[in-house]
């Protein structure tokens, strides 16, 4: 699987936007305020007082996300002008921007564009850093630029090459501004990658295919990647990844991506992804209803792939490894059964209740073996609980972790990427329901608090390393278009970890 994106290059320039020679410039406009700048004032001239006009009628309120075309009577200044609504000014933060430049960039796919300049944060309270500012707008660019049309190959060829400039009339702004949008380029393209992985089909994606692209990600990208297979998984006794994917024709892998950011030590930080790259249930099955979106079941590490990819262009100072962990969950007359008890990778034992309950046994063996490397911090993310989705639907992820300073911190970064965690119960009366009277554990208990007992399960095999479970079952796809999203994985957990990561 190759991953290729239509061209998308965002600069910042010094330019006073009446004098902009460009397909389409954006303003950004606040909620009920009749308040503009003097630039705005001054390409208004241009469009020959339609900005003031529209502003007076009230028929264009600048509601969030509200677009509006403008075409200018003179020749001297862009070619068409859009309006976007910021909504109310006391309620815009960082993930508002980044939204709107999402929705501009989608606009602008519709209309065949290729050449837009903005200006969406002139008005936009001092109290919000420029490089932030650059950093959102580059992020939400990317975000709204990605559609998956790898089947529709019309569509795919449509797309545009497009270039954005993002316009400041200071120079010092100027290069603020190109600070943020370096960093927010390269988060951007990172979360697309993880994007692009999880929207593929569980025909194309499977664990050892998955592998190649974690092989071709981490050569682009200037990662160490290292893959175990049937054999060496068989060998080194991970036999809960190994259960979990003993049903599929498609044999199990564990992948690794490493980033050496500092020349000594060892993993400052290890991230574990679940990749299911199918999810049947296994001999539990699943519903046939909506089956087909459990191709997003391997969302988890695509998102640590995605996330490998940003921190090594941004080049941080910090020693990461990534573990995918990845089997297709298929039934079979070889596949795990309720009742069979496995010695997994730690040497405790599980009794299965249920093969749908897969996700923790795959994270099972990878965790244990990421807290052997002995990390300062480790984190998972899967999609794990259908209970978390429950809990707090798509807004949210599930946050677990017994260390407060790691929540606080993750609960400062999701907000700040606009991934926002809710952090969640986990503790000893948790694992106390996941004990089993036969082996040390079983992998699921009763339905009532289902994804607190799963991050308590998952922490049987971190040992004494500080860590949090993100649990991203009900956030990442976006059911139906929106106007600053595609269909598909929204590659949650990419922009919040790599900020958690950024702020180490």
């Amino acid at each position: 699987m190759a991953i290729k994106f239509a061209p998308l290059k965002i600069s910042a320039l010094q330019a006073t936007l009446s004098k902009v020679k460009t397909d389409l410039l954006v303003v950004g406009l606040f909620e009920s305020s009749k308040k503009t700048t003097k630039e705005i004032d001054q390409l208004d001239e241009v469009t020959g007082g339609a900005i003031r006009s529209v502003l007076k009628s009230n028929d264009y309120k600048a509601s969030l996300n509200e677009t509006l075309f403008i075409y200018p009577t003179s020749t001297k200044g862009p070619k068409r002008v859009l309006l976007i609504g910021l909504g109310a000014k006391n309620d815009f933060d960082l993930n508002r921007c980044r939204r709107a430049a999402s929705v501009i960039v989608r606009e602008c796919q519709k209309t065949g564009i290729k050449s837009i300049a903005m200006d969406i944060h002139d008005l936009i309270p001092e109290k919000f850093n420029r490089k932030d500012i650059g950093q959102a707008i580059a992020e939400g660019l990317h975000f709204g630029r990605y559609d998956y049309f790898d089947h529709l190959p019309e569509k795919a060829k449509a797309k545009q090459p497009i270039k954005v400039t993002v316009i400041d009339s200071l120079a010092e702004q100027v290069k603020t501004l190109s600070q943020g949008i370096r960093i927010g380029d390269k988060i951007g393209a990172g979360q697309n990658i993880c994007r692009h992985i999880a929207n593929q089909p569980g025909n194309e994606i499977h664990p050892p295919e998955l592998a190649r692209v974690c092989q071709r990600v981490a050569k682009q990208n200037n990662l160490r990647c290292k893959v175990f297979n049937k054999r060496q998984l068989t060998d080194m006794k991970m036999n809960a990844i190994l259960a979990v994917g003993k049903g599929s024709e498609h044999e199990p892998r564990l992948i690794s991506l490493e980033h050496k950011g500092k020349s000594k030590g060892g993993p400052d930080v290890v991230l574990v992804g679940k990749a299911i790259t199918f999810d049947t249930g296994g001999i539990s099955l699943k519903p046939g209803l909506g089956m087909q979106d459990m191709k997003f079941d391997k969302s988890g590490g695509c998102a640590v792939i995605g996330i490998m990819a940003a921190v090594a262009q941004l080049k941080l100072k910090l020693n990461v490894v990534g573990l995918v962990t990845s089997a297709e969950n298929m039934p079979a007359h070889n596949s795990y059964r309720p009742g069979d008890i496995i010695k997994t990778y730690s040497g405790k034992t599980v009794e299965i209740h249920n093969t749908d309950a897969e996700g923790r046994m795959v994270l099972a063996d990878a965790l244990w073996y990421g807290a052997k490397m002995k990390p300062k911090i480790m984190i998972d993310m899967a999609t794990l609980t259908g209970a978390c989705a429950v809990a707090l639907g798509s807004h949210y992820a599930g946050l677990f972790t017994p260390d407060n300073k790691l929540a606080s911190q993750l609960e400062k970064s999701g907000q700040a990427s606009g991934e926002p965690v809710w952090r969640l119960p986990v503790g000893p009366e948790y694992g106390n329901e996941m004990k089993s009277t036969i082996a040390d554990l079983k992998n699921v208990a009763d339905r009532w608090g289902g994804a607190s007992n799963a991050a308590a399960f998952l922490q049987e095999f971190v040992g004494d390393t500080p860590w949090a479970h993100i649990d991203i079952a009900g956030s990442i796809v976006n059911t139906s278009e929106k106007p600053y999203a595609a269909t598909g994985s929204n590659g949650y957990a990419v922009r919040l970890i790599v900020d958690y990561l950024r702020h180490f």
